[in-house]
């Protein structure tokens, strides 16, 4: 049995999104305990030169949602990066993931060659579908949910690799 194109990363997207919802759950429920601000947790950065946890996030969605219109040949959704609470970023998230399901595997499937053209900064990078998913947009996606794993992590929110992985 193969692996489909929708397979590989519809599923992935939404299966990582309800674990890192539920990290941002624990998150918020950690600040409340420890009587901590939020913003705390919301701002904390792993180095000076890296974004905090509501741009991991962001990106995070954006990545996803990019990636799922790109395989499809569709037009992405966009979204303000205006959050700045954990409502707001969970919010985003399910926005984000009513999305991503809304896109068919008839529209993804057959994509492995459809050109994928990503501006960046002045410049062009073009992929193959099947490219850019396995070796672009997967791994940016994981490296941000992971970062925003880290990040609360380090500030001594209570979760570990189980909550990573999810149920």
């Amino acid at each position: 049995m193969t692996l489909s194109m929708y397979q590989a990363s519809v599923p992935v997207f939404v299966r990582q999104f309800a674990s890192l919802t539920a990290i941002l759950n624990k998150a918020e429920a950690s600040a409340a305990e420890r009587g901590i601000d939020p913003a705390q947790l919301l701002e904390a950065r792993l180095a000076p030169d890296m974004h905090p946890l509501t741009r991991q996030v962001q990106i995070a969605s954006d990545s996803a949602k990019g990636c799922v219109a790109r395989l499809a040949g569709i037009e992405m959704p966009s979204f303000a990066d205006t959050e700045t609470t954990f409502a707001e970023l969970k919010e985003r998230i399910a926005k984000t993931v009513a999305f991503v399901e809304s896109v068919t595997a008839d529209q993804i499937d057959g994509s492995e060659e459809r050109t994928i053209v990503l501006k960046v900064g002045p410049g062009e990078m073009t992929f193959p579908g099947q490219t850019f998913l396995l070796g672009f947009a997967l791994p940016n996606f994981f490296f941000h949910v992971s970062i925003a794993y880290a990040l609360l992590r380090s500030q001594g929110v209570d979760i570990g690799k189980r909550d990573y992985l999810g149920g």
